[in-house]
């Protein structure tokens, strides 16, 4: 969607006001109001009204009005030390550059409400940061329109390059977890994944299963737990896997919330990690290290990982192209004491 603040530079000009109100059919004050982000219009004009400056361009008889000196950053769940190190990380770059943050939850949903929108549009921020969140279409283009940024930080799902995000190395996380565990002699290795609509999930399970197949051994789906990302998913599966006639000796969880559901599963049944069973989590969160035992883990740089988005944000923002449209971080093995050799 094109919008240009006074004559096009070159091709055909973008139309004004009066010409896109013209072309729909309806008044100046309808297309202002979908320019601005403002609501009380009919969804199907605004779409009309939408695909119109999407095809035409919009050319801006004055300048904007400047945005506010905030940076959006919505959550779908403040939990954990997840939105922690996140928070730290858009807070450093947001510092240098004199812009306040504002955080916002979608209380569990990946997708943002109406209301949230609305709300966006209203406070007219500098840019936003979805994390593990994902907005519709519809949502992009009210943002686009209203020249608002967005950048995607452990996206929920593959956009390709037409929203710009930052991840971590997923697949290559799932890979050095199982190839950990395989080295140190396991063959049962059990997972619990995330959500199965989750680009991380996906791509942790899929590096789980190579490096499986790499070391010749096969697969089996009894070990493989499909859970949220929750404490409970490790207390909830490790019950059930560690009463399989043929149990594993080790457990992959695809975020650290869940291998601590594991190690209370585990001291239920009267084991004990890593003796009984080797445990190896994913984030590398601060507290991880405090557990008992200090957990094995994949680390992902968070805040690393935010001040990047947060960077990104800012250099479209000044109006600015970015070097690249996707950035990937790279994950990090950290062996701690969950993890030993199963018993002979």
């Amino acid at each position: 969607m094109t919008v240009v603040d006074g004559p096009a530079a070159s091709g055909p000009a973008p139309l004004t006001l009066a010409q896109l109100a013209e072309l729909a059919g309806v008044s100046t004050a309808t297309v202002s109001k979908v320019v601005n982000g403002r609501s009380a219009v009919a969804p199907q004009t605004r779409a009309l009204i939408e695909d119109l400056i999407r095809e035409h361009g919009y050319r801006r008889q004055r300048r904007r009005v400047s945005p506010a000196a905030v940076v959006e950053l919505v959550f779908h769940e403040l939990a954990g030390d997840y939105p922690t190190e996140i928070i730290k990380g858009v807070g450093q770059v947001a510092h240098e550059h004199r812009l306040a943050v504002a955080v916002s939850e979608l209380q569990g949903r990946h997708t943002p409400g109406n209301d949230w929108i609305e709300d966006v549009l209203n406070r007219r921020p500098t840019g936003v940061i979805a994390v593990f969140s994902s907005l519709t279409e519809a949502q992009r283009d009210r943002l686009t329109t209203r020249e608002i940024p967005l950048v995607l930080l452990d996206p929920l799902g593959d956009h390709g390059q037409r929203v710009p995000s930052v991840g971590a190395g997923n697949w290559n996380g799932g890979l050095s977890a199982t190839r950990h565990l395989l080295e140190l002699g396991h063959r049962r290795i059990a997972i619990i994944t995330g959500p199965a609509h989750a680009l991380s999930s996906r791509a942790r399970l899929d590096g789980y299963r190579a490096a499986l197949d790499t070391a010749g051994v096969p697969v089996d789906q009894d070990l493989i737990c499909q859970g949220d990302y929750q404490i409970q998913d490790g207390l909830t599966h490790t019950g059930r896997l560690l009463r399989l006639p043929d149990p594993p000796t080790a457990v992959f969880t695809c975020n650290d919330g869940q291998a601590i559901g594991v190690y209370h599963a585990a001291h239920e049944l009267g084991l004990r990690v890593p003796d009984d069973l080797s445990v190896i989590g994913f984030d590398d969160m601060p507290s991880m290290r405090w557990a008992i035992p200090p957990l094995t883990t994949i680390r992902q740089p968070l805040t690393e990982m935010a001040a990047a988005a947060t960077a990104m944000l800012v250099t479209l923002a000044e109006g600015d192209p970015l070097q690249r449209n996707r950035l990937e971080f790279a994950t990090e093995l950290v062996v701690r004491s969950s993890t030993a050799p199963p018993k002979r």
